[in-house]
């Protein structure tokens, strides 16, 4: 899934404004405007949000909302990138 429609998902579930999601993740108030424009977010940026929206979806009360924003969500929580993998393979981590 990619990064963009995890956070349009977490959006929804959360009622947050793009500006408000971006400032909380990653201290950067156009983050969603400039993903939405084709920006690519780099390795350290893509883990920092991917962990804000675990956050945040575990926050929202349980529902059948926030049942159906976690299946769409599944892939990405569980999910670890390709950059993940590589940094956790050259520290040696599992």
């Amino acid at each position: 899934m990619s990064l963009l429609l995890a956070i349009e998902t977490c959006l929804k579930l959360t009622n947050l404004p793009p500006s408000r999601f971006g400032r909380e993740s990653v201290k950067d108030p156009r983050l969603v405007h400039d993903l939405r424009l084709g920006r690519q977010p780099g390795a350290a940026i893509e883990r920092r949000v991917r962990a804000y929206i675990a956050r945040a979806v575990d926050a929202v009360p349980d529902s059948e909302r926030k049942v159906q924003a976690l299946r769409r969500l599944s892939g990405i929580l569980a999910f670890r990138t390709m950059a993940d993998r590589a940094h956790h393979s050259q520290q040696g981590v599992a």
